[in-house]
């Protein structure tokens, strides 16, 4: 039997964006923008669910969209918060399967792996919420993590990120649908010892067609499916959907 472990991002999230520097974040805030800016003018009030500790729902804020972030981790809502003052985000704890807004938005986005986090027989739900969330005529723009790298890249490997002040370990194991990632930190203190933190992560393995039933049974008119930044989806680590309320 699994030891118990903290939930996910209890304590990454102090160090989430940093350890995901070369995941190209201000190219992909980039891409988001070009994508959003097509359909909807400055000023359109945006929801970012699962925004973690905010970079994409401050740089789509700084652009000039009105969003607002939502989590279901408070310690990263309250890294959010912390890197977000100077541009006044309001920030919601919620989890996207139950969630309710007290105003409709014109658009929502759920970036890098929301989604995966969502139990497989949850995903109905969570659709649900966020088309009750939306205007009719609404989008809705999400990525997932492929098949093909939970089951073949991430599945069954260990991760490593070794830093001057941080390591990052994890451990995944493959088991059916669900990637375990068993995290593990090592954080420099200021008398020079590291302190251990351990913490766990589950995601679930969606296939494109198990999403795309989903949405439609939700409500959604998918308009597009590609890959990460729209590359060809047959070769991408990730599956992005464009759909509307």
């Amino acid at each position: 039997m699994q030891k118990e472990r903290p939930e996910a991002y209890t304590s990454l999230a102090d160090w989430f964006e940093k350890l995901n520097d070369d995941c190209g974040y201000e190219e992909w805030s980039q891409y988001l923008y070009h994508r959003l800016s097509a359909l909807l003018p400055l000023g359109a009030k945006g929801i970012d669910i699962g925004c973690g500790s905010g970079y994409f729902t401050r740089t789509l804020k700084r652009a000039g969209y009105a969003m607002t972030g939502m989590d279901v981790s408070l310690p990263m809502l309250q890294k959010a918060e912390q890197l977000s003052q100077k541009e006044r985000i309001p920030y919601l704890q919620a989890d996207v399967t139950s969630f309710r807004l007290p105003e409709k938005m014109d658009f929502a986005v759920a970036i890098n792996d929301c989604m995966n986090y969502v139990k497989k027989e949850k995903a109905l739900s969570a659709f649900k919420r966020v088309f009750a969330s939306l205007k009719k005529g609404g989008y809705f723009l999400f990525d997932i993590s492929s098949e093909n790298k939970l089951r073949r890249k991430v599945g069954g490997q260990l991760s490593v990120d070794d830093r001057e002040d941080v390591t990052y370990l994890s451990v995944n194991t493959l088991e059916q649908d669900t990637v375990t990632m068993d995290v593990t930190l090592f954080v420099k203190q200021k008398n020079g010892y590291f302190s251990r933190f351990d913490e766990r992560h589950l995601l679930y393995i969606y296939t494109e067609e198990e999403i795309l039933s989903a949405l439609s049974q939700a409500g959604f008119a998918v308009l597009d499916v590609c890959g990460h930044l729209g590359e060809e989806k047959a070769t991408s680590d990730r599956l992005e959907f464009l759909c509307q309320k």
